[in-house]
């Protein structure tokens, strides 16, 4: 058990230590010129060299890297120029947006794909099989960013049924102090329940959207799991003893998918956090994604370097925690 646990930390170790050294080189080779957003194109010569100097980056590389090392250990990922404060502190004031609208999606992502999934494999070949099929590849084919352009041109401006872009309106903005970050639960706790529902329906589109990826990679692997498990002779035995068809897929079938299911949903929920940025570009979400698109439009490598690290940690979280629940809900797997 002891080396099990020194084995998985190790691990995790070492994939930080990856990923920050990722992060570092990108910083590195990108042809951006950092220096150029902090001093300008007109400053003289000398200046550039007083700010090189500062920065470090006269420095061998290796000795960057260690010093690079040694300001993330202690919490800093430098400072914005975009917005003159501490990257950290930034990205903790944007992630919660990012954190609402992903977990969001992957609640309709869950709710839908499962269903779908069991769906389609007790009904392999037919029609539903097929539709749902054809559903995860367009879920997987369409450009994200299409569908939210499409969904904004029919739901909000033909329809009506949806408020616009940005996450509440103007006349809500402000009205709701930010204790969480997640304006709908800030809502309620500060009891601003008109805030709350405005916050909801503006929630309810660029989720929705975001969830579709979900639903047709959910769907294709319960699918997948689900048809194995009803290939097995205790699926054959329960059947010949009389259950209920109902009882032999939802109770046995799926019950004994649970464990890889759940490693299915927080791999999505991961994909969800990290790949929200064309979602929220479009729908004007001011969550990490707009952030780490803005910095990068203005130059800005820390605070990209630094999101671009938040996010790549939360993916490394969201595997270890999947992989320790399945430990804990599978014996053969401990």
């Amino acid at each position: 058990m002891v080396k099990r646990c020194l084995g998985l930390i190790a691990s995790v170790a070492v994939t930080l230590l990856g990923l920050l050294l990722v992060t570092f080189l990108i910083g590195r080779v990108v042809p951006i010129d950092p220096l150029l957003a902090i001093v300008g194109e007109r400053a003289s010569d000398s200046a550039f060299a007083q700010m090189r100097e500062k920065l470090g980056l006269d420095l061998p590389l290796w000795r960057q890297f260690l010093r690079y090392l040694a300001a993330v250990a202690q919490g800093d990922l430098g400072q914005s120029i975009l917005t003159s404060r501490p990257v950290l502190e930034d990205v903790l004031r944007v992630f919660p947006a990012t954190l609402e609208l992903a977990t969001v999606a992957v609640v309709i992502g869950a709710a839908l794909g499962v269903p779908a999934g069991v769906l389609a494999a007790t009904h392999r070949g037919s029609l539903p099989d097929h539709a749902i099929r054809l559903l995860g590849l367009v879920g997987h084919s369409v450009p994200i960013f299409w569908l939210g352009l499409m969904g904004l041109l029919l739901f909000y401006a033909k329809l009506d049924w949806v408020p616009g872009p940005g996450r509440v309106d103007i006349v809500y903005e402000g009205l709701v102090e930010a204790k969480t970050g997640i304006l709908t639960l800030d809502a309620l706790l500060a009891g601003e329940t008109d805030v709350f529902w405005n916050a909801l329906h503006h929630l309810a589109l660029p989720s929705v959207i975001l969830g579709l990826y979900s639903v047709a990679y959910i769907a294709r692997m319960t699918r997948s799991f689900m048809l194995d498990q009803l290939r097995q002779e205790y699926i054959t035995t329960a059947r010949v003893k009389g259950l209920s068809e109902a009882r032999v897929v939802w109770r046995h079938a799926l019950g004994n998918i649970a464990v890889p299911l759940i490693t299915v949903i927080a791999l999505s929920y991961a994909h969800l956090l990290e790949g929200s940025v064309l979602t929220e570009t479009v729908f004007a979400w001011p969550g990490l994604g707009q952030y780490i698109t803005n910095s990068l439009l203005s130059a800005d490598m820390n605070a990209v370097l630094g999101g671009t690290l938040v996010v790549g940690s939360v993916f490394i979280g969201l595997n270890l925690l999947s992989d320790l629940l399945y430990r804990l809900l599978d014996p053969r797997a401990r």
